[in-house]
């Protein structure tokens, strides 16, 4: 039965995950012994690659592969850039230690395209893999 919904449950964890991080406050957090340049721009980058991966995966496996992929990673993008710009939103206006930056959502959005990149290029004709489940 899990087996059956695997990137259901994988892609609601992750857009939970992403939820709790983003608005959660990590100021008491000692960083000052790491100090790498645009860390935090890395990061939001790679969480919505990995986003928008499972995204077109929970697409796929809900439609049984009825949906095209070009429907699914417009749709998944779409969808991620849209929750980049919420969550941003919420950080400017629900948490008072967390800060909304127009770089976390270009972050967001190139990580996110990329990953839909990474689908499409995963279920190329060059590719043995198929769409349709």
């Amino acid at each position: 039965m899990l087996k059956k919904h695997v990137f259901a449950i994988l892609f609601v964890s992750w857009v939970f995950f992403i939820t709790i991080l983003s608005l959660f406050s990590f100021s008491g957090v000692d960083t000052s012994g790491v100090a790498i340049p645009y860390a935090d721009k890395i990061v939001h980058f790679s969480f919505y690659l990995i986003f928008a991966i499972l995204g077109c995966f929970f697409l796929r496996e809900r439609t049984q592969g009825d949906i095209t992929i070009g429907r699914a990673v417009l749709s998944i993008l779409f969808t991620a850039i849209a929750y980049g710009i919420f969550i941003e939103v919420l950080q400017y206006t629900v948490t008072a230690n967390r800060m909304a930056e127009f770089g976390d959502i270009i972050a967001n959005t190139l990580g996110a395209i990329v990953g839909v990149s990474v689908i499409k290029w995963f279920f190329s004709k060059e590719r043995p893999l198929k769409w349709k489940i």
